[in-house]
């Protein structure tokens, strides 16, 4: 089953709260770092940030809920944050830009430790479909599958390489990058590989953020990168189960359902709809639900499809 992570906040690694941060003082709702040594790093500046997050991993709490993780630059920078004193602390890292060709170089310098891998899909091949389903087939290999928590999707790189640059009147979903995702979703998700979102750029358009992350869930998106922790709290709004999904849910789960019924004038099938019913319980308890808690099902709303 997939693990619905929410918004996952990006922090650059140079960013002078970075400890309060990481010790849940500041952001204490945040319940997915990642701090970055990529992209919001420039080069001048790589050597400060990774002084900075050496100090703050020896510091850093291990009671706090957060998972914590590092995007690296490159497999230089991940051998030099696992050499860090306080580097077991981590949940993990995200790979940047990985594909089936350089995947094997970050993996070998893991082995022996707890961390798990986030690969971000952000490079040309992510537009060739057997390119994705060779990497899919490498990331199946042993010593590999058990490391791979998600799959990120790098929405701006994948953009870039096009030329363009995501409009603000319209989701991700609406350029040409929604066939490539809804792509990506039929390669990675039958197999087992859990897929996060994009960024979304705009701070100022919080009515577009949340329809995008309706589609994010709609396409079946565990999580969501926020690059701003304003956009924390919406995106997890979103991951609050509605009462009468949970209800439903809860129906499909039951044993003494039965095989087939109807609910709130929707056809709820037990074989088929389990898998989504146990995601919704394990992310009701995670996100909760919305305000009201779902009432239980009475016997007369729960009828068997004469077919």
């Amino acid at each position: 089953m997939h693990k619905s992570m929410g918004a996952s906040l990006y922090v650059p690694a140079n960013h002078k709260h970075l400890l309060d941060i990481a010790n849940g003082e500041k952001l204490p709702g945040v319940r997915s770092l990642i701090f970055c040594t990529e992209d919001a790093v420039a080069d001048r500046e790589l050597s400060w940030a990774l002084f900075n997050l050496a100090v703050v991993l020896e510091n850093m709490r291990t009671d706090v809920a957060a998972e914590r993780f590092v995007r690296v630059r490159n497999p230089e920078v991940l051998a030099r944050v696992l050499a860090m004193q306080g580097a077991h602390k981590l949940t993990g890292f995200v790979i940047p830009k990985a594909t089936r060709h350089n995947l094997e170089s970050y993996v070998k310098l893991v082995r022996g430790t707890d961390h798990m891998l986030m690969p971000t899909l952000e490079t040309a091949e992510v537009f060739s479909e057997s390119e994705m389903e060779a990497f899919r087939d490498l990331l199946q290999s042993p010593g590999i599958r058990n490391r791979i928590l998600a799959l990120r999707i790098g929405g701006n790189d994948l953009l870039a390489l096009l030329g363009l640059r995501r409009p603000r009147g319209m989701t991700i979903y609406r350029t040409p990058l929604g066939p490539a995702i809804a792509r990506l979703v039929t390669i990675f998700r039958p197999y087992g590989f859990a897929l996060t979102a994009p960024v979304f750029e705009h701070l100022d358009l919080p009515e577009l953020l949340n329809q995008e992350v309706q589609e994010d869930l709609a396409y079946g998106m565990v999580g969501k990168t926020a690059i701003h922790p304003t956009q924390v709290a919406p995106i997890e709004a979103h991951y609050k189960v509605k009462p009468q999904d949970l209800e439903a849910a809860r129906a499909i789960l039951d044993p003494n359902s039965p095989a087939v019924f109807k609910l709130h004038e929707s056809m709820c099938e037990v074989a088929t709809h389990r898998a989504w019913a146990e995601r919704m319980v394990a992310q009701s308890h995670l996100f909760g639900s919305d305000p009201t808690e779902a009432p239980g099902w009475p016997a007369a709303f729960i009828e068997k499809e004469n077919t």
